[in-house]
């Protein structure tokens, strides 16, 4: 069976990225979203999204720590410095994502459905070490971008998907095209899919923009959903891992 999350990343990033990713959800094939939680935004999206399927983008790249575990040393003015992220202990990690994790429970209502990184900081050891403490606590699943984390995470009883496609650049990666190419090529399991759809951002600085609109343009098309339908597709969230 062909089953298919289509995760946006960044729901509290921006008050435009939030509008446009909460319209693909409502009235586009969009199944799920991540929120980060310590961002100037971040309460609001929350109030906004209420009722949907919302996983937790952990943010160790930008904006204060939730938690006092993040040794000062480490932080940029107080707040999270992404070259650094490498050098977090696998303990504070662990206790930062609880953090979140409690005050994205706080905000929305509801826990998590999944966890994912921004920036895939999970790529180094500590961090991912750190993560799947917390998702174990949790039981929640965490997104895998390789086969190499997807082995490392079943390995410490962390469930994940099946298989992983999207990315971000300098042009936008969810052209209809693209979406088109992904469909046929859906493999059995469950294959998440990265989005970034949303409207440029008002707020924060961002290199990743115009290319939102592209994205959300793509996944809000009536004929995607028509599409991922002949492909035998089963739209889901995280909660099919469960």
């Amino acid at each position: 069976m062909k089953r298919l999350i289509i995760n946006a990343d960044d729901l509290g990033y921006d008050p435009a990225v939030t509008r446009g990713i909460l319209q693909a959800m409502r009235t586009g094939v969009v199944t799920s979203a991540t929120l980060m939680v310590n961002t100037p935004f971040s309460e609001a999206a929350a109030e906004q999204a209420r009722g949907l399927a919302i996983g937790l983008h952990l943010n160790l790249a930008r904006h204060p720590p939730v938690s006092k575990a993040i040794p000062p040393s480490l932080l940029s003015g107080g707040a999270f410095d992404e070259q650094r992220a490498g050098a977090l202990p696998a303990e504070a990690v662990e206790q930062e994502t609880l953090a979140q994790l409690e005050r994205l429970e706080a905000l929305l209502g509801a826990p998590a459905t999944h966890v994912d990184v921004h920036k895939h900081l999970h790529i180094h050891a500590n961090v991912l070490d750190g993560l799947c403490a917390a998702a174990r606590a949790r039981d929640l699943p965490v997104r895998s971008i390789t086969t190499t984390m997807r082995e490392a995470l079943k390995a410490r009883g962390v469930r994940t998907n099946d298989h992983f496609v999207g990315d971000a650049g300098a042009t936008a990666y969810w052209t209809f095209d693209r979406l088109a190419a992904h469909a046929g090529e859906l493999e059995d399991g469950i294959t998440e899919w990265m989005c970034h759809p949303g409207y440029a951002p008002t707020e924060t600085k961002s290199g990743y923009s115009v290319q939102r609109e592209v994205e959300l343009a793509t996944f809000v098309d009536p004929r995607a959903r028509e599409l991922l339908a002949c492909a035998g597709a089963e739209l889901v969230d995280f909660r099919a891992l469960c």
